[in-house]
C-alpha cells in the first residue's frame, strides 16, 4: 500500500495493531549521517520512499510528515506515525562540514596523500587495520592505489604529448608537463568521483578521518557540542530516545554521547531509555590511528556507560564497514563489558533478493546504504520498522545482549 500522508491538525492516525506487548507511544530518533555532502532533504526523500515500500510489504500504514529545518540550520526533522507510535526523526547535519573538505583541491591531495600514507605505514597502523578489517582495508587502500595510478597515468600522458612537439622546440615543451599532467589528473578525478570506485570521495574521507584523529579538524567540535545539547534536551520528551550513527558517525555518535554524559552524568537513568545504534561501523578506522588517543579515551568511557544501551548492526557483505571483532578490543582497549555492544547480524538475504544482490554487489556505496533501505522481505530486518515500529529499540538491544561482538553467535532476525 502507498505510504499515508501525515494526519492534518485535528485528525488522528488510523488504528493499528501492535506486534509486541511491550509497546511505545512516542520515540525520538537522532540520525547522524556519514561523510556525505548531500543536502539533508535527500535523506528525507530516501526515508519517505523506503517507508512506502515497507508499508506495502508489511501491511502497515506509515505516515511521513514534511521535513522542517531548525532555526539554527543544524537539524532537519520530520514526524512519522505508524502502528500507534509517533516518531520524531531528527537528522543532525554536518554536510556543510563535509563540503568544506570534499572535494579537496587537486594540490591538497597530491601533497597530502603521500604524507598521510607514509605516517600510517610507518606507525604500523596499516597492518593493524588489515588485521581487524581486511575487506575495508582492501577497499580504502585499493582506492588510494587507483589514485596513485591516475597520477602516474596523468604524468605519462602529459609527457607523451610533450614529446609530440616538433624537435626544433625541444626541450621547451617538457616545461608544460607538470601543468598539463595536473589538468589531466583533474579530469580523471572528476570522471572517477562517482561509482563504481568513488576515488575522490574515499580519498578525501580518509584524509578527514585522520585529520580528525590528529585534532586537525577543529570545525567539527562545535557541531558535536550542538548535537549533544539537542540530544540532552530530548531525554524526557518521548518514551525512548534513539541515536543512530551511520558510517563515520559510528564514531562521531560516540563522541556526541560522551559530551552528553560529560554535562549530564545521569542521562539515560531518568526513566527514559536511551539507545545508541551503530550501523556500517568504522570505529577502528579512527581508533587504530596512533594520533587518536583522545577518541580512544572517549570510546573507553562510553564502553563503561551502561545507562546508554548500545546495539551494533552488522552486515558482513558491506565492504565499507568494519564488522569483525569487538570495536574496543580492535582499538587496543580492554572492553569493560565484553557484551557491550549487543550485536545484531543482518544478512543480505534479509534485505534484497538474489538478483538484486548480483546487480548491486559491486556498487560499494549502495551496499553501504542498504541497511537504511526497506527490506524486500516481509519478516527480515527492516530499518524503517526498527525506527518507527512498536517494539522499543532498547528492548531489541536487550534481546541481542547475549550475543557478544567477536563471537560466532550474532543475533539475527
Amino acid at each position: 500500500m502507498p505510504v499515508a500522508e501525515a494526519p492534518r491538525p485535528g485528525e488522528t492516525a488510523a488504528p493499528s495493531v501492535a506486534r509486541d506487548p511491550q509497546t511505545l507511544t512516542s520515540r525520538i530518533v537522532f540520525y547522524l549521517p556519514g561523510f556525505d555532502p548531500r543536502e539533508p532533504e535527500t535523506y528525507w526523500g530516501l526515508f519517505r520512499r523506503e517507508a512506502r515500500l515497507t508499508a506495502a510489504r508489511r501491511g502497515a500504514a506509515i505516515a511521513v510528515g514534511d521535513p522542517v529545518r531548525s532555526a539554527d540550520g543544524i537539524a532537519l526533522a520530520w514526524t512519522v506515525r505508524a502502528r500507534g507510535v509517533s516518531t520524531r526523526y531528527v537528522l543532525l547535519r554536518w554536510d556543510d562540514v563535509v563540503r568544506a573538505r570534499f572535494p579537496q583541491s587537486g594540490w591538497a591531495r597530491l601533497t597530502g596523500v603521500p604524507v598521510l600514507l607514509w605516517r600510517l605505514w610507518r606507525s604500523g597502523y596499516m597492518a593493524d587495520l588489515r588485521r581487524n578489517g581486511w575487506r575495508f582495508f582492501t577497499v580504502i587502500y585499493g582506492v588510494h592505489a587507483i589514485y596513485g595510478a591516475l597520477v602516474l597515468l596523468s604524468l605519462g600522458a602529459a609527457w607523451g604529448l610533450a614529446t609530440l612537439a616538433p624537435a626544433a622546440l625541444q626541450p621547451w615543451p617538457l616545461l608544460a608537463v607538470p601543468p598539463l599532467a595536473y589538468a589531466i589528473l583533474a579530469g580523471l578525478m572528476r570522471a572517477s568521483r562517482g561509482k563504481p570506485f568513488y576515488v575522490a570521495h574515499l580519498v578525501d574521507d580518509t584524509a578527514f578521518t585522520h585529520a580528525y584523529a590528529a585534532g586537525a579538524a577543529p570545525e567539527i567540535a562545535p557541531r558535536l557540542d550542538a548535537f549533544a545539547a539537542r540530544i540532552r534536551a530530548a531525554e524526557h520528551e518521548a518514551d525512548e530516545v534513539v541515536v543512530v550513527g551511520h558510517s563515520s558517525s559510528s564514531f562521531l555518535g560516540i563522541e556526541v554521547l560522551d559530551r552528553v554524559l560529560a554535562h549530564a552524568p545521569g542521562f539515560g537513568r531518568g526513566g527514559t531509555p536511551v539507545t545508541f545504534v551503530s550501523m556500517g561501523s568504522v570505529i577502528p578506522w579512527l581508533g587504530l590511528d596512533p594520533a587518536a588517543q583522545g577518541f580512544r579515551d572517549v570510546l573507553l568511557r562510553f564502553g563503561r556507560a551502561a545507562q546508554i544501551r548500545w546495539l551494533d548492526l552488522r552486515a558482513p557483505w558491506d565492504w565499507l564497514s568494519i564488522h569483525q571483532g569487538h570495536p574496543l578490543a580492535a582499538c587496543g582497549l580492554v572492553p569493560p563489558d565484553p557484551g557491550r555492544p549487543a550485536v545484531l547480524g543482518v544478512m543480505i538475504s534479509d534485505l534484497i533478493t538474489g538478483a538484486d544482490v548480483r546487480r548491486r554487489q559491486w556498487n560499494l556505496f549502495q551496499m553501504h546504504f542498504q541497511l537504511l533501505m526497506a527490506s524486500q522481505s516481509g519478516s527480515g530486518f527492516d530499518y524503517l520498522d526498527l525506527v518507527t515500529g512498536p517494539e522499543p529499540v532498547h528492548a531489541l538491544a536487550a534481546r541481542c545482549r547475549g550475543h557478544a561482538p567477536g563471537t560466532d553467535g550474532e543475533a539475527e532476525l
